[in-house]
């Protein structure tokens, strides 16, 4: 997490309070935007710069060896037994056929224990051949220890047939706190059980009470090629908070990319049951997609990054494309809501059914409430053309905003749907609107009633009374090139917003000469930048 990611939860509560205007209740969102960031507290950072010794695992070593790099060590769990709190591991490059429980931790004084691939080599965990436990399991497994490390592995090949297990690359349980799972290539763990199967890439249970997992890191992950069942490809669930998800890259799997979900029973204690106070920045997710998953029946129901049932979550400067839906915020659990989620300054892109999906998705289900959806750029999702359009409004939506976004529809020219009338003061302005069929023949849907021409669905609905219908005037709808061109009618036309947070999608300041833009990114010229775009991996 970058420095000014945490500068930018600094803002003030008073700031916030004077948006009571829109009708939202604000205390949660202000909580969102306050949060500690993940890996940056005063007390990890005493425990990176402590010492420690150096010990080194290789194949062909010996577990009676000292583990020196002449006379290393043979298995990584060996090492995971018997390292001490500011010991780093060096794992050789080579194939260890082996399942790893970490049965050591760091401590704040001592410092982290690292485990890593040895520098200019990839060690590689893989699960050819071994069985896949009962119970809790992974090819790591991490269960309630603390001030640990895992950089720069390759995990592979772990998969099973019976629908009663459940393989894991990397698994987190317990209350472990102080957790930095970094740089890992996690491909082919699979579930090949049928429709009741389960799998994950990465999978961090919070299952105890109150003690939480907590400060907790998932950083620069590649993971895909997953079968992933019913479950998720990187997944937050229960008794999870102060965590930072960031700059991994999530691709070609047949389940939800990066998932956080409450209600569960995944903690003892309902009051506990819940991932919360996170951010989830610059990732990278396509091709996620349930189309050929045996628990859906041929249903496209997967977003790239989705909560369910979560609380006070940054969504921010993500890439996420041709997948089912891009982005959804929504409970699953009757009674139950997903609050005060910020989602802003997002690329979504080129999804199947929709760009960003909200509230429950039938009336058995729970709620959206407080969640802002701002300064993002929505363009030709509901790739499918099946009616959804950009924006699906579900079940019981209430108190959100969405301002600012750039929506651009396809040929289909539809921006919303929304077949429930449980859907109150939403606060919908600001935005800028565009699709083939123009202003007079577009369509969005409002509280059941569709309405087609840009001036009916103002009048019918109140909404977007200072919003926009023209070419937002992009770089590039081929590649697409999301940019904006400096003729661009969005460009100081939002309203300055502090849910926007201080940078656009880049990295350069949220706002430029005094007014923001509409959109995922601010039109600065190039001599007056301030930050350098950021680096990519697709």
């Amino acid at each position: 997490m970058r420095n000014q990611t945490h500068v930018e939860q600094l803002i003030s509560v008073h700031a916030i309070a004077t948006r009571l205007k829109t009708g939202l209740i604000l205390a949660g969102l202000c909580l969102a935007l306050l949060i500690p960031v993940a890996g940056c507290s005063s007390a990890q950072a005493t425990a990176v710069k402590s010492g420690g010794s150096t010990y080194y695992v290789a194949p062909g070593g010996d577990d009676d060896n000292p583990g020196t790099i002449d006379e290393p060590w043979a298995t990584i769990q060996h090492a995971a037994d018997v390292v001490t709190a500011g010991d780093t591991v060096l794992v050789r490059g080579g194939v260890y056929n082996e399942q790893v429980t970490v049965n050591v931790s760091g401590s704040a004084a001592e410092g982290y224990v690292t485990f890593q691939s040895y520098p200019g080599e990839t060690a590689i965990l893989d699960g050819t051949g071994l069985t896949v436990p009962a119970a809790d399991n992974g090819l790591f497994l991490i269960d309630s220890q603390s001030y640990l490390i895992l950089d720069g592995f390759e995990l592979r090949n772990y998969t099973t047939g019976n629908a009663g297990r459940v393989p894991i690359g990397i698994y987190v349980a317990g209350d472990a706190h102080h957790i930095q799972v970094k740089n890992n290539h996690l491909h082919h763990i699979e579930t090949n059980a049928g429709p009741d199967g389960n799998a994950h890439g990465i999978a961090v249970y919070g299952t105890e009470a109150p003690s939480s997992v907590h400060d907790l890191l998932i950083e620069g992950n590649e993971l895909h090629d997953l079968k992933l069942g019913n479950s998720e490809a990187l997944v937050l669930n229960g008794n999870v908070e102060l965590f930072t998800v960031t700059l991994n890259l999530v691709y070609d799997s047949d389940n939800i990319g990066l998932d956080f979900i409450g209600f569960e029973e995944t903690s003892p204690d309902p009051a506990y049951d819940q991932a919360r106070d996170g951010i989830v920045s610059e990732n990278v997710v396509y091709n996620i997609d349930t189309a050929n998953n045996p628990a859906y029946g041929g249903e496209q129901s997967a977003a790239g990054i989705y909560v369910d049932g979560g609380t006070r979550i940054v969504i921010e400067r993500n890439r996420v494309y041709l997948s089912n839906f891009g982005v959804e915020i929504a409970s699953e659990h009757a009674g139950r809501a997903t609050s005060y989620v910020t989602v802003r300054n997002n690329l979504i892109y080129h999804n199947h059914v929709a760009g960003l999906a909200m509230g429950g998705y039938d009336t058995l289900r729970g709620s959206t409430h407080g969640c802002a959806i701002v300064n993002n750029t929505f363009f030709e999702n509901d790739a499918s053309q099946d009616g959804t359009g950009e924006l699906l409004i579900q079940f019981d939506t209430h108190d959100n905003i969405i301002q600012n976004n750039i929506f651009y529809a396809n040929d289909q020219s539809l921006f919303v749907s929304n077949d429930f009338v449980e859907n109150e003061n939403n606060v919908v302005d600001d935005n800028l609107y565009f699709a083939p069929a123009g202003p007079d023949f577009s369509e969005w849907g409002w509280q059941t009633v569709y309405y087609t021409g840009f001036d009916a669905y103002q009048s019918g609905t109140g909404n977007d009374p200072n919003s926009l219908f023209a070419d937002p005037q992009f770089l590039s709808t081929i590649t697409p090139d999301l940019h904006l061109l400096g003729t661009s009618p969005a460009i100081d036309q939002g309203e300055n917003l502090v849910e926007a947070g201080t940078m656009d999608f880049d990295g350069n300041p949220r706002i430029h000469n005094g007014q923001i833009d509409v959109g995922a990114f601010e039109f600065i010229v190039l001599s007056q930048v301030m930050y350098l775009p950021l680096l990519r991996r697709e």
